[in-house]
């Protein structure tokens, strides 16, 4: 035993050293290549462009405004006024440059300058606004907002959307750093998105909002994304990943995701779009919108369908409206209505291994009757009221419902089984090789009802001659669960038995404060502190087709504190650091048994931390992070909708993700002839994520009596959809003519996809066919369970605007090299990514 002991030791240590190795290897290799790449490109450019020094003061009322964002429209230079007001800025030789001012609490002033104001010094005015901008920016210049946040955060702009014209918004997010996506049926319908090794599945364990309100099902109760926004109608997306989540919640552990809707524009147009491809793929969406008077509207109905992305048929349409009315100058309304319909063949069952080894199957429907309808309705009124000068109240009322019914055939991997069908899919390789259907089905209809009301209060002002700003706010949330299993004696039907009925609630009351000081025009520290009290109620109708009445209450409350630190080395580079409690409460109905017993299943809890540096020059942007995250306990997924037994989440103990992301976006006109425009992007992640606590899981379960079970200690292993690596390319190119081209590749490296981190299923088999006295729960077929392979998808879009006419066009194709890969096993088995997609498409703004 004691021989046993000391080599599985030395054999951990080994493992550990190696890790170890494979970790300082690649953050070397991820290091010099953005410096080789970027600093040569860099020293290029700047050997094509000299630099001129523009210098000046930014004043209100006579006096100067300091910690003001200066820089230069549609470029990464900026900088930010001293304790005085005063500026120097560099610049290039541009054609026309326009010079924007903006700062919170005042109007955005943009200033187009001629060549004698470009050498002489500069007196800019600005006026106090009389509503504050937000916490973070998602228009003009991020130049002044990136110097106060300490944390992580990327933006994609609409100008990124339109040229790479995303199928779905998994294709944008997965060029952001730390940012992994797993593709469930192509469209981007149901979006399975982790952030840092995080499980990616429904993206329970992040943020989702759209215009700062929760998008999720139920936020607390069943946080799953089987809604996703729409990304043709979005005007950018946010994503934070670092300390200023705090302001946010409940899930503070990924981060954050923030889809933003584009305002009303200041005259009437509109712009309609239609597109087409492979596999009875189309797309149109119209949108409309104005100001008049002091009212703007915007409008917008997309339809999107597919006759078959891989095996998934699918049709959606969305209409969504905004208004916007200022009363006041110093108070205005936004009101948001939105519509959401959808019907798919959308279905949990996948390919066995042998099934997908094979291959011919991966656009099988395997079960054709196999149908979910999502229906959602939307509405949300936001009111920004000035209270006085840098006071500001922003109150945010907001409801939604959403209806997801899914019928589902039953099956099973058994040719023994009852009341099969006589419809069998697949190879009888191996255990559990084909897929047998069986004459029954199960309805999973549930209906979600969430309203919440959230007041927070924005201050600046001085404090001992240094600028504050708070943010403090307070959240109540109610949500409402409607559940019902409905079993079915054959596929399709859309009635049957009852077999379970409940009710679940949720109360939720939040509330946060956060302060940032900016101690100069280079440093900045942020402190800031979330408190979260929930209580769930679920009550149980009926259970097992018999009439029951189950009801108790469980509460969760946690404090989430976060800190951070922000400084400004010079102009161009700065560092920042932070630390925050990660939190994510459990789902309603696993923190309550069936028999309504508090089951005191833990909510999530971690420490984060990150430290990184951010470089912004004329030409170049680059940011990198060094981040940390441990958990003291992480509920894992055993639900069907992640391969497992369909019994909810469970505490799965402690585990730690650690590692280094890396981003770059370099403008190379300046190597282009005259009035072309390019860039080239870059982005990498390298990530360990492994349980870090004992936790022993069943490997293989006796046969023979008198033998016990046998269990391994998972410690060490990785997490499940956790890839170690992922590296993400793009570059873009753009003629005075009109012509554009952009090229991405996404490469992703392999992923375990259990905790005892199979590998070769049939290397198993051949173990279990040796041993007669047990069964391995890992000698299965059934494609649930194994490695995915590393790949690397290269995606393509072209087009061509007709200058004066509002008419432009455009050509994509997604999966160039047409590469076959396993994009996941969930829900229950293989699904291959999408193969090449041609589309092709016409655009008109009117």
């Amino acid at each position: 035993m004691k021989g046993d002991f000391l080599l599985k030791k030395k054999q951990k240590s080994t493992q550990l050293a190696i890790r170890l190795n494979q970790t300082y290897l690649v953050m070397k290799s991820i290091y010099l290549s953005f410096l080789f790449v970027f600093i040569q490109l860099q020293t290029k450019v700047e050997a094509s462009d000299a630099h001129n020094i523009l210098g000046g003061r930014v004043l209100s009322d006579g006096a100067g405004v300091p910690y003001i964002a200066v820089y230069i429209k549609g470029t990464n230079t900026g900088t930010i006024t001293d304790e005085t007001g005063q500026f120097t800025l560099p610049y290039g030789d541009f054609d026309q440059l326009v010079l924007g001012v903006q700062g919170l609490g005042y109007k955005t002033t943009f200033i187009d300058l001629s060549q004698d104001e470009k050498e002489g010094n500069l007196d800019i005015n600005i006026e106090p606004d009389t509503l504050l901008l937000e916490q973070v920016l998602v228009s003009g210049s991020r130049v002044g907002v990136l110097r106060f946040l300490p944390g992580s955060v990327s933006f994609i702009n609409k100008a990124q959307l339109e040229n790479t014209r995303p199928v779905s918004a998994n294709e944008v997010l997965r060029n952001i750093a730390g940012v992994h996506v797993v593709e469930e049926e192509g469209a981007g319908l149901r979006a399975n998105i982790g952030i840092r090794g995080l499980d990616p599945d429904k993206s329970r364990n992040v943020l989702m909002l759209e215009d700062g309100v929760p998008v999720a099902l139920a936020p607390y109760g069943e946080p799953e994304m089987y809604f996703s926004p729409n990304i043709d109608r979005m005007s950018g997306v946010e994503v934070l990943k670092g300390n200023g989540s705090i302001l946010f919640g409940p899930q503070t552990i990924g981060g954050v995701i923030n889809y933003l809707t584009p305002d009303a524009p200041e005259n009437p147009e509109g712009r309609l779009s239609i597109r087409g491809g492979d596999f009875g793929f189309f797309n149109s969406y119209l949108e409309y919108g104005g100001t008049w008077n002091n009212t703007g509207v915007i409008m917008n109905y997309s339809r999107k369908q597919a006759d078959n992305f891989g095996p998934t048929r699918f049709l959606f349409h969305d209409f969504n409206t905004k208004i916007q009315t200022r009363f006041s100058p110093v108070s205005q309304m936004v009101f948001k209505l939105g519509v959401y319909d959808e019907n798919s063949n959308a279905t949990y069952v996948g390919l066995t291994q042998p099934m997908y080894d094979r291959g011919g199957y991966d656009d099988l429907r395997i079960a054709p009757d196999d149908e979910l309808n999502v229906r959602r309705y939307s509405v949300s009124i936001n009111h920004k009221y000035l209270l006085s000068p840098g006071l500001q109240l922003n109150t945010t009322a907001f409801g939604y419902t959403t209806t997801r019914n899914w019928n589902r055939q039953d099956f099973t991997y058994s040719s023994t089984a009852s009341n099969l069908s006589g419809v069998v899919h697949g190879e009888p390789d191996g255990y559990q090789g084909s897929i047998y259907l069986r004459n029954s089905t199960g309805q999973r209809n549930r209906q979600f009802e969430v309203a919440g009301i959230e007041p927070r209060l924005q201050y600046r002002y001085d404090l001992g001659g240094f600028i504050v700003k708070t943010d403090a706010g307070v959240r109540y949330l109610y949500e409402r669960a409607f559940e019902q299993r409905v079993n079915g004696i054959k596929p399709g039907v859309l009635s049957g038995d009852l077999i379970n009925d409940e009710v679940r609630t949720g109360h939720a009351v939040s509330a946060y404060v956060q302060n940032n000081i900016m101690l100069s025009n280079r440093l900045s520290i942020m402190a800031g502190l979330r408190n979260e009290n929930v209580r769930y109620e679920r009550e149980i109708l009926r259970m097992g087709s018999t009439d029951t009445l189950i009801t108790n209450t469980t509460d969760v409350f946690a404090l989430i504190p976060g800190a951070g630190i922000n400084y400004n080395l010079t102009d161009e580079i700065g560092f920042f650091a932070g630390l925050h409690r990660g939190f994510a409460p459990p789902r309603t109905k696993d923190a309550i048994s069936n028999e309504g017993e508090d089951l005191q299943l833990d909510a999530e809890k971690s420490w984060n931390s990150e430290i990184g540096l951010r470089l912004a020059t004329g030409n170049l942007s680059f940011e990198t992070a060094f981040f940390h995250m441990n958990f003291s306990n992480q509920v894992i997924p055993v639900s069907e909708s992640s391969g497992g037994a369909g019994t909810g989440y469970v505490n799965g103990g402690k585990t730690l993700h650690y590692g280094i992301e890396a981003s770059a976006l370099m403008d190379i006109a300046g190597m282009l002839p005259a009035n072309w425009k390019g860039s080239l992007s870059l982005s990498a992640t390298y990530v360990v994520s492994e349980f870090s606590s004992d936790r022993y899981i069943l490997q293989k379960r006796s046969l023979v009596a008198g033998l016990d079970d046998v269990y391994v200690n998972v410690k060490g292993n990785r997490t499940p959809y956790a890839p170690d690596l992922a590296i993400n390319g793009g570059f873009q190119i753009e003629l005075p003519a009109g012509l554009g081209l952009s090229v991405t590749g996404n490469y992703t490296g392999s992923q375990y996809t259990d905790v005892l981190n199979t590998d070769n299923v049939y290397d198993w088999i051949d173990i279990h066919e040796a041993d007669s006295d047990y069964q391995y729960v890992q000698a299965v077929t059934n494609g649930r369970i194994g490695k995915l392979d590393s790949f690397f998808i290269t995606n393509l879009n072209v087009w061509y605007n007709f200058s004066g006419s509002g008419l432009a066009i455009n050509a994509g194709v997604k999966n160039i090299t047409n590469q076959r890969y396993i994009a996941t096993r969930r829900p229950q088995g293989i699904r291959a990514g999408m193969p090449r997609l041609i589309t092709a498409g016409i655009n008109y703004t009117f």
